[in-house]
């Protein structure tokens, strides 16, 4: 693959952009500060299980489609009762924490880096209105930003990535999907789309019988390597 065969690069945010669990986590934090390290990241796992299992279960038709953002009020819910938390206010706070998590240290600088020489369309499971807010705290630069719930389904269904391949009116083969979770690539593959696998800490990494285009360790590594392809 060289430079020229792209036309657009398509981003996952949650995970590949930003640190969604130190979001997650902070909120945890905020609700029942005497929680021990141990018993905070169990309730994270709780989240992430119940919203992970949530939006399988709309891909796999199994449940009407809903917002993210009602799935993580359901799982700010499920936190709050397993930490003895019943403060309704406390409750819907933890239910934003979503949208406030850090960009990775190289987030930035990478995307003004990709940007100089492609448009960058992000494509995340988060909700319109979470994905506001966390692109503002975040400080992400975009030149369209789409959510799945514009397909009214989540990320792998094939739907998802159609929305980024429709607007931006190129082939499939075009775009290149940039994700920290090879089963996001998996499901951009599946439509055509070349794949860049990012390392992340509590990302999805590739199995053995994975074969994505790009391997980077960062955002710095990926446009360093998209240099030396073109």
């Amino acid at each position: 693959m060289t430079e020229s065969e792209i036309d657009a690069i398509v981003f996952d945010v949650l995970g590949t952009l930003v640190d969604e669990s130190a979001g997650i986590r902070a909120g945890i934090r905020d609700l029942a500060p005497s929680l021990d390290d141990a018993e905070a990241e169990r309730l994270l796992s709780l989240w992430q299980r119940h919203v992970d299992r949530e939006q399988r279960r709309v891909v796999d038709g199994d449940r009407p489609y809903v917002a993210g953002d009602v799935l993580d009020r359901e799982a700010a819910r499920l936190v709050a009762d397993a930490a003895g938390v019943d403060d309704p206010d406390a409750v819907a706070a933890l239910a934003l924490a979503g949208r406030r998590p850090p960009p990775w240290p190289d987030t930035v600088a990478g995307l003004a880096r990709l940007a100089e020489r492609f448009p960058l369309i992000a494509l995340s499971n988060a909700s319109r209105t979470a994905l506001l807010g966390l692109n503002a705290h975040a400080g992400l630069r975009w030149h369209q930003v789409l959510s799945a719930e514009d397909a009214r389904t989540y990320k792998p269904d094939p739907a998802a990535y159609r929305s980024a391949v429709t607007v931006s009116g190129r082939p499939p083969e075009r775009l290149l999907m940039v994700a920290a979770h090879a089963w996001d690539l998996r499901g951009a593959q599946d439509i055509g789309l070349r794949t860049a696998y990012v390392a992340r800490p509590g990302g999805d990494p590739p199995t053995a019988s994975d074969r994505f285009d790009l391997h980077a360790d960062d955002l710095a590594d990926l446009a360093d390597e998209l240099d030396n392809a073109g």
